[in-house]
């Protein structure tokens, strides 16, 4: 395996995320991570940092037609006027022209879709946005999204890992040709501890980290976005775009998943999932 571009938007299948960093590491890490051979960066306004992962784009020298840059809206700006301004917001804080993806972070319990996803299709339009799609969606709340937005639902970036239970939303998206973003795909370092993911990894001669990342890869459409503000990781991460597992390990793998698995559910954003 390789990295490989995903789906309409030509995503990168693996990433850097950049969720809950000091102040400062946001802008070193992706600097250093487009220096090592990285080029899908993951942001959100949510995460207080679009300043500093514009800044480390611009001081890594990499052309900025190689870079696929994500970032993500709250639902609190979902109304059509606040969407646009918080665009535009994101565009300023990251000094940049465009943003490759734009995703809405959470489903709304109080917007409709129908009320947001026009501007985004205006956006990309006007060319301030190359592609849109959502996150923590379910199936029913991406058939709503389907229906509305006229350009492709590039993505739907939700948990995914070893230990959460999956089963139904990953065969929704593959059929429907909706690449599926993992978060925490390393289940916030719970990975490193268990068993089999050890043992795999030492077959393969690495890291539990690398191996959940790799199943992430294995899956169809899967894109992985690791988050780690050290720079010693990013090329263990990078590594596991060549790892291939076998049938026999990833259907191990596979059989961690649990129903109490689900690590990220902030009360007022989760929807009911599926």
């Amino acid at each position: 395996m390789t990295i490989r571009n995903i789906g309409p938007a030509g995503i990168p299948n693996l990433g850097l995320g950049t969720f809950r960093m000091e102040p400062g590491e946001a802008r070193d890490i992706v600097a250093a991570a487009l220096s090592e051979g990285y080029r899908h960066i993951d942001t959100a306004q949510a995460y207080g940092n679009e300043a500093e992962v514009g800044e480390g784009i611009h001081a890594s020298g990499v052309p900025r037609d190689q870079i696929f840059l994500t970032t993500k809206i709250l639902p609190r700006d979902f109304a059509a006027a606040d969407f646009r301004k918080a665009t535009e917001a994101s565009l300023t804080a990251l000094g940049l022209d465009h943003i490759d993806l734009m995703l809405l972070h959470w489903p709304s319990k109080e917007v409709p879709l129908s009320e947001t996803l026009p501007v985004l299709d205006a956006l990309i339009a006007e060319g301030k946005v190359r592609f849109g799609g959502v996150s923590n969606f379910t199936i029913a709340q991406v058939e709503d999204a389907r229906s509305i937005l006229h350009a492709p639902i590039a993505a739907n970036q939700v948990e995914l890992h070893p230990f959460i239970d999956q089963s139904k939303l990953l065969p929704y998206l593959e059929a429907q040709g909706i690449p599926v973003e993992a978060y925490a795909p390393l289940a916030q370092g719970g990975v490193m501890t268990e068993p089999v993911l050890q043992e795999i990894a030492e077959a393969h001669d690495t890291t539990p980290a690398a191996i959940a990342v790799a199943w992430v890869l294995h899956k169809p459409n899967g894109i992985a976005i690791p988050k780690t503000a050290k720079a010693d990781r990013l090329a263990g991460n990078l590594a596991a775009a060549e790892i291939t597992l076998t049938a026999e390990e990833i259907g191990r793998i596979d059989g961690l998943s649990r129903r109490d698995g689900r690590i990220v559910s902030p009360e007022g954003l989760a929807p009911e999932w599926d």
